[in-house]
Order: structure tokens, then C-alpha cells, then sequence
């Protein structure tokens, strides 16, 4: 989030649009009805019509993958009825520069943007660039908006394209429902009023889910919602620590604080750091960025400990590459997997054989391993897939390990929620029985594949051995017993390794002490003197007066600013502050847009006790303490952008600089109605083509045989794919098995009533569940026709119960494809039949 949960109540309109928050993030729905009871209007666009839109003063429909769509036409009503905030606009976005001139968009291309290779199934983008003034060596600009080549007009051509008809043909929304939404959200384009957006899942699980979330940041540009009070783009993430996990290297392709994974060409750090440390030449651009360098050498420092140096590079030889376009996410493992790529895979924490999309592949994958590792609260579908539905125990070779994990309550440690706040938690419980929390588990491991390379040797040992690892006393034979997980929160907080100054002060000023916890990221250095294991992280337990503080235990419920912000309950990375680009909430002068909400305000003639100069922000922490943009020294506002511009143009996304129109894999349609030549995504990965591919992988478009549009959620009684929840008597009585909500004109059609046991089938697989005859879902209008949609949740599975009453996982209905972005995959949008089972 760029805000945080309880933002929402500062938002004078609140779109909650791929995300059901009253039902699966029902705490949130509290600070929306605040909102609401301020008069704030909320507004739901969904396919169903679902507990957050019952309480919604506006809900639209959609039909599932058109999200693009509806907010292209978003963005060409703020543009033709000039509901932009222009000074915002102008001033703090990339708005005004100037384009190639060679760069084609889609609607002279076909569906295409300049530069595509159909081959390849990518783009070369060398006309995706911006004029350069050569002589400053920054981007040419037109403040006046009116060149043609200047992202503001480029950008008006390309959704001019967008009518209220032609959006209302392919999303099924009403055009009277799309007028009202965009009227409602339009109004927020201008100083004292704020607009928030609300999403998770159902924006993100398509072909196009960057893109999704792009074309929102655009409209949150134009209207100036970025770094105020209630508003920004606000992720619902599904789980109270995916921000943590994320932020502390979960992906493939991140390291710790969001530092990229090397690859095999960059032989060194200083090859590293020239590959990814952005440069700019703007004097007013901050470009955090470019502090990269400290704080790779401080991640390197933290790993590798006293062995990590100038003279060895500080050991970066020893991170492990990743090969030049090699792609390790979620469908590359299980693709690789059935092929037979892989001897072993852990499986931590997670259920792949159903919350995998296209569930049957996973499952056919996992037998082709040689062992796996199950590391759970419970046994579930993927621990046991040797024995699932349709397959014989006899004929599987895959080797399987429980470890059993503990739960929450059963351990200390962090959380980091969506609002990018770590909250300490202590331990309620001991762990039961022979469950162990997951740092012992990993530690167990670690000493144990550390004896076998003393012991055996082996290929490159020396990242192993030589990892540093003092998280606990150790014993006699130089084992940790006991993870101490404050030690661990501390090394990620960060040392100095010595004395640490800043010799650019007159006289010099000492930033740090050796062998304390690091005050801030803002002291971290490249040559070795720090260390910290995730610099977004530094600041979050820290010291004073000698006596280390762990700043996300603290628990103060003041807030002077009357917003919100509550800045002593825990800790928000980075360094404290609750809402992002805060300095975009403020004029150029320092005046906040909105002096009734002002997140920051700059007070020129205040003196700042640490420089002992004029001038200081007051209220949030301020995204870096330079004067606003039209002050002496002044800096743009978004600084983890090189130029410090928020990016309505992105030519740094694979699918284009703007978002554009696709239709999903599988879609009621046989050609996409904004371009007729181009359906899908043109720079998705396809895993299955007419030149071949894996039978797992076949898809179905316009196919008389499932002529019904199909999306998956979630249920408020059940956590993920159930293996928390389906074991506990109570939740189980609540919602006791799969279901699926039809509406009563496809129910008449096919004479189905409620409490009937149905069978949905896709091209990939087939569920049974029990019909919910609804006027919560509806058929749409789509191009002429009449199109249905059903929905499944997606939290059960065949292993418990035991006797397979609840039912399997919605998921072997799913395709294998992905965004073009991020590869994560189109669960929310396929094509099914449903008939009596």
C-alpha cells in the first residue's frame, strides 16, 4: 500500500474494485464505514454482487479480465472532460515529456505498441524513449501539455479510443452504471477531496495484472491522489505477513529489500551496481535508488559477516546467479517440474496441489520428483498427492517428509500487513507436541547440511560454511540450540561495524558507534562499515541510550496529527513513514493541497535542530528532508523514480508503456474488440501453442463446449486452500464443502436448483460442488450477447475431511499462463460449463 488500513476513513470516495474487503479483509471494512459516515461514497465494481457491494452507495458488474477496459474509459472521461489536476499533473508527473517520435501506440498498430517481434513474442523498445535535451542530459518537456509527442497527448490518443459504448460492449458494465462510477471517482480530482483504491487478487491473477494495477496509478496521477490522506493505490494482500515475506526476498528474482538477484553476466559487485543502479543527471531528482551500492554491501556484510571484504568483494562471488532470462516463478517450477527438471522441492508453508493454478499439472509434477518436503501445520493435498484421486500409491516415486511447523501464536517474531506495518508479536502458547517454529526448523537444517559439506565437501562450500549465523548461544559443538529471533531482527535492523561519520559536515559528525544497532538506512555505507539485512528494514530495531529498541513492539495509541497515523503503534518501513510519497501531497511551495488532511507541511522559518537551518517538515515522516520542489534545494516528489516524476508513461513494463485492452486466454470472445488481429496479451508467455505443448497446458477460446465465464474467491470461514480452517469442526459447519454461485437465468437454463450437485468442467480438469442459485451473479451484455458467469471459492480439497466430502480444488479448472510482468498466474478469469452431476 502507499497508504495504509486505517487511511481509508480520510477517502472522500472509496473504489473497491478486484478485492471483496467485507468479506475477506473484514477488519478494513470498519475504517471504510468510518469513511461513509463522514459522507464518504464507496463504490464497488465487481462480477458478483458480494457483502462489500451490498454495502456499496454504488456497485457496477463486470465480466472477469476487462478490468483495463473500464479504466481506459475512466481515463479518457477525466481527459475529455478536463477532470485532471493540472498543477499536480504538470509538476510532478511525466506528463509533460517528450516521446520518440517514432513511438506507434495501438490504436496505429492494431492492438500493438512500436517494436514487437511476434517470434520472439516481445518487444524491442528503442522507440518506447523519451527526447532528450542533450546539453542537461534530461527528458525534454512541454509544460503546456499540447506537443504531440508529449506523453499527455499520446496518452489521450490512446484511450480517446475508450467511449462509454465501446467500454460498456466488452466489460457487460451498463454504460448508465459506468457513467455514475466515473463521475463519482472524477470528482476527487482536486485539492480537498481524496480518492482510494482498493484491490487484491482479482486484479492481480490475469494476463494483464500489472497492467491493471498501472492504469489506476494513472487515474491516482491525474487526479493528484498520490501522497495524500485517503488516498493511493492500496494492495488488500491476502495474508496478514505477504508485505513481510515479499519484502524479505520471497520472489525468485529479489533479494532483501527489493534488491535484484544477480545474474550470470554481472562477474562482479561492480558490474552489479553498474546493471542496477539507476543514474540521473537532474539536479531536482533525489534518485534513491542510486544509494543501492551501501545497501548491497551491507546485505553482503550481514550473510557473510567478518569473511565478507573489500578485497574479496565483499564475497559476491558466493551469491547464487540466475542465468541470463531465467524466470523461477510459481508456473516455471511446476512446468520444470513435470518435465522431469528437479530431484527434490520444498513445500513450505504453502498447498501447490490446490492452490496452484491448473491444479492437475501440479499434482502430475510432484510425481515426477525424487523426494519432497511438506513443511506444515497439518498434512494436506500436497503431502499426500500420492495418494489422491486417481492415483496409485504403487506407481509414484516421490519420497515424502513431513516437518511439522507451529503456529502463529506458538512463536515471537514480525509481521509486516499491507499498510507496510511490522508489528512484533509475542508467544501465546509453547509449540504442541513435535511442531517447531520455522526458524528452528531452518536452523536445524542449516547445521545439518553444514556438518555434511565439513564432513563430505562438495561443490562451492564455502557459502554454506561460511555464512554467518550467530542468531543463539551454540553449544559444544558449535550448534545453535535455540534461535534467539530478536538476533535475527536485529541483524536485519543492521550494525556499524565501526565508527561511522559523515565527513562532508564541518566539523565532522559521527553517524554511528561501532557494535551498535543502526540508527537508519541514511547511514549505511559502501565500503563495509555497516551491515544490514534489509535496508528497508533499518530503523526498525534500533538503540537508545545504549539499550537496544524493538520498534515494532511499541504499542503507543497517541496521534496528534488526528489522521491516523498512529507513527508510535510498531513501525512502518521505510523509516516510520505511513503514507508514501507524502511530498506529492503538498504544493510546490510545501502547502499541503489539502490544509484540512495535511499528511506533511513545510514551515519555512522553523529551525530544523539538526542542521540548525531554517526550514522543516512537520507531521508525517517526509519521503526525504530536502525543501519542496519550488524552494531553494528543492527536490521532486517521487523519489524512488530517477527522475523523481510519477510515471503515467512506464516503458520499463514488457507489455507496453501504456496499459491497453487484452482479452484473457480464455474469453466468450473470438477476437478482442479493441483490435481484432491481437486477443491476448501479446507478450504473455504461452505454454501451449499449435506448434505443441503439454496436453496439462490446452486451453478452450469461444468454445461451444464451455460457453460460461468462470472466476475463483475466497470465504470469510476459510484460510487459503482450507488447510488451517477445514480442520476445525466449527468452520467446517459453516461452509462445509465446494460450491459454486450460478445465477437463476443460467439455473432455468439448465434446471439446476439450489442444494443440486453439479458438475463444473474446464478444458483442464472438473470439480463436482453444490449449486447456490443467486441473484449475485448475472448474466452480461457482452458484444451483443448474452454471456453468464459462475464462481467458485478456492478452499478445499479432496485429503480432509477424510471421506471427501468437501469437495477439491477449483483450481484444476485454471489455465497455465500468467502476466506478462510477473508471471503470476490468470486464476480469475476462464472458461467452464456447468451441468448436473
Amino acid at each position: 500500500m502507499t497508504n495504509h488500513w486505517i487511511d481509508f476513513r480520510n477517502a472522500d470516495v472509496i473504489l473497491v474494485m478486484g478485492a471483496n474487503p467485507a468479506e475477506n479483509h473484514p477488519i478494513a471494512m470498519k475504517w471504510i464505514a468510518r469513511a461513509r459516515e463522514r459522507g464518504a461514497k464507496l463504490v464497488v465494481v465487481d462480477p458478483r454482487f458480494t457483502k462489500t457491494a451490498s454495502k456499496a452507495d454504488l456497485y457496477a458488474p463486470i465480466r472477469p479480465g476487462t478490468d483495463i477496459a473500464f479504466l481506459g474509459g475512466l481515463i479518457n472521461y477525466i481527459l475529455q472532460k478536463g477532470l485532471y489536476f493540472r498543477e499536480y499533473v504538470v509538476n510532478y508527473t511525466n506528463a509533460s515529456y517528450l516521446v520518440n517520435p517514432e513511438f506507434k501506440g495501438p490504436g496505429q498498430l492494431e492492438g500493438l505498441f512500436s517494436g514487437y517481434n511476434e517470434k520472439a513474442r516481445q518487444y524491442d523498445k528503442k522507440t518506447w524513449s523519451f527526447q532528450m535535451d542533450e546539453a542537461a542530459g534530461v527528458p525534454r518537456k512541454d509544460p503546456s501539455l499540447r506537443d504531440p509527442h508529449s506523453v499527455f497527448q499520446l496518452m489521450k490518443q490512446q484511450y480517446s479510443r475508450y467511449s462509454l459504448e465501446r467500454v460498456s460492449a466488452i466489460t457487460g458494465t451498463p454504460a448508465d452504471k459506468l457513467a455514475a462510477v466515473y463521475q463519482a471517482y472524477a470528482s476527487t480530482g482536486r485539492p480537498g477531496r481524496a480518492g482510494t483504491e482498493l484491490y487484491a487478487m482479482g486484479w492481480t491473477q490475469h494476463t494483464v495484472g500489472t497492467q491493471n494495477i498501472r492504469a489506476m496509478s494513472i487515474i491516482q496521477l491525474l487526479l493528484g491522489n498520490v501522497g495524500i490522506a485517503g488516498g493511493g493505490i492500496n494492495a488488500l494482500r491476502g495474508e496478514s505477513n505477504v508485505q513481510g515475506s515479499t519484502d524479505h526476498g520471497l520472489l525468485f528474482n529479489s533479494l532483501p529489500g527489493y534488491l535484484s538477484v544477480p545474474t550470470a553476466s554481472m562477474a562482479d559487485l561492480a558490474a552489479y551496481n553498474d546493471k542496477n543502479t539507476p543514474k540521473s543527471k537532474d539536479a531536482k531528482s533525489v534518485n534513491w535508488w542510486s544509494n543501492k551500492p551501501k545497501y548491497m554491501v551491507s546485505y553482503l556484510k550481514a550473510i557473510y559477516g567478518a569473511h565478507a571484504k573489500k578485497e574479496n568483494d565483499f564475497c559476491y562471488a558466493w551469491l547464487p546467479k540466475l542465468d541470463e532470462g531465467m524466470n523461477a516463478s510459481w508456473l516455471m517450477i511446476f512446468d520444470n517440474m513435470i518435465k522431469g527438471r528437479y530431484e527434490g522441492f520444498f513445500a513450505w508453508g504453502q498447498n501447490p496441489a490446490c492452490s496452484g493454478a491448473n491444479s492437475n499439472k501440479v499434482r502430475k509434477g510432484l510425481a515426477k520428483l525424487e523426494w519432497m518436503v511438506n513443511v506444515n501445520l497439518f498434512d494436506n493435498e500436497t503431502g499426500s498427492f500420492w495418494r489422491g484421486p486417481g492415483v496409485n500409491p504403487a506407481d509414484i516415486q516421490t519420497e515424502v517428509f513431513l516437518l511439522p511447523a507451529c503456529s502463529s501464536v506458538e512463536k515471537e517474531g514480525s509481521i509486516t500487513n499491507s499498510g507496510r506495518l511490522a508489528q512484533w508479536r509475542r508467544k501465546a502458547i509453547e509449540p504442541i507436541g513435535q511442531s517447531r517454529p520455522d526458524a528452528e526448523i531452518m536452523n536445524e537444517l542449516y547445521f545439518r547440511v553444514k556438518g555434511l559439506y565439513r564432513k563430505e565437501g562438495g561443490k562451492s562450500p564455502a557459502p554454506i560454511l561460511e555464512l554467518a549465523w550467530d542468531y543463539g548461544a551454540p553449544g559444544p559443538d558449535g550448534k545453535i540450540e535455540k534461535v534467539d529471533i530478536s538476533r535475527v531482527a536485529m541483524e536485519i535492523n543492521g550494525y556499524y561495524l565501526e565508527d561511522v561519520w559523515d565527513k562532508k559536515a564541518v566539523p565532522p559528525k559521527q553517524l554511528g558507534k561501532k557494535g551498535a544497532l543502526c540508527a537508519s538506512f541514511v547511514t549505511l555505507q559502501a565500503d563495509g562499515s555497516t551491515s544490514c539485512g534489509n535496508w528497508i528494514y533499518s530503523q526498525s530495531y534500533t538503540q537508545k541510550d545504549g539499550k537496544a529498541v524493538n520498534m515494532m513492539a511499541r504499542r503507543s495509541k497517541e496521534d496528534p496529527t488526528g489522521l491516523g497515523l498512529f507513527a508510535g503503534w510498531a513501525w512502518a518501513w521505510p523509516v516510520n513513514r505511513r503514507i508514501l510519497y507524502n511530498r506529492a501531497g503538498v504544493d510546490p511551495n510545501g502547502s499541503p493541497w489539502d490544509p484540512k488532511r495535511a499528511v506533511i507541511k513545510w514551515e519555512a522559518l522553523a529551525i530544523d535542530k539538526v542542521t540548525g537551518k531554517p526550514g522543516l517538515w512537520k507531521g508525517d515522516v517526509p519521503d526525504g528532508p530536502a525543501p519542496p520542489l519550488a524552494a531553494k534545494g528543492g527536490k521532486y516528489p517521487f523519489i524512488m523514480k530517477p527522475d523523481g516524476m510519477g510515471a503515467i508513461f512506464g516503458p520499463g513494463l514488457v507489455d507496453g508503456p501504456f496499459p491497453e485492452h487484452y482479452e484473457p486466454l480464455e474469453s466468450p470472445l473470438q477476437a478482442n474488440p479493441m483490435s481484432a488481429k491481437v486477443r491476448i496479451n501479446p507478450a504473455a508467455r504461452m505454454f501451449y501453442t499449435a506448434q505443441g505443448g503439454l496436453p496439462e497446458d490446452v486451453f478452450a477460446n469461444a468454445d461451444p463446449r464451455f460457453p460460461i465465464v468462470g472466476t475463483t474467491y475466497r470465504v470469510t470461514e476459510h484460510w487459503q486452500t482450507g488447510v488451517l480452517t477445514r480442520h476445525l469442526p466449527w468452520q467446517m459447519e459453516l461452509q462445509p464443502q465446494q460450491f459454486v454461485e450460478l445465477s437463476t437465468e443460467l439455473a432455468g437454463q439448465k434446471d439446476i436448483k439450489s442444494g443440486d450437485k453439479v458438475t463444473v468442467s474446464s478444458a483442464r480438469g472438473k470439480v463436482w460442488a453444490v449449486a447456490i442459485v443467486t441473484e449475485r451473479f448475472r448474466p452480461v451484455m457482452v458484444m451483443g450477447k448474452v454471456v453468464h458467469q459462475v464462481g467458485l471459492p478456492w478452499c478445499y480439497g479432496w485429503q480432509y475431511p477424510t471421506d471427501g466430502s468437501g469437495g477439491d480444488s477449483s483450481n484444476l479448472l485454471t489455465p497455465t499462463i500468467g502476466d506478462a510482468n510477473t508471471l503470476i498466474p490468470e486464476t480469475k478469469a476462464f472458461m467452464v460449463n456447468v451441468q448436473k452431476a
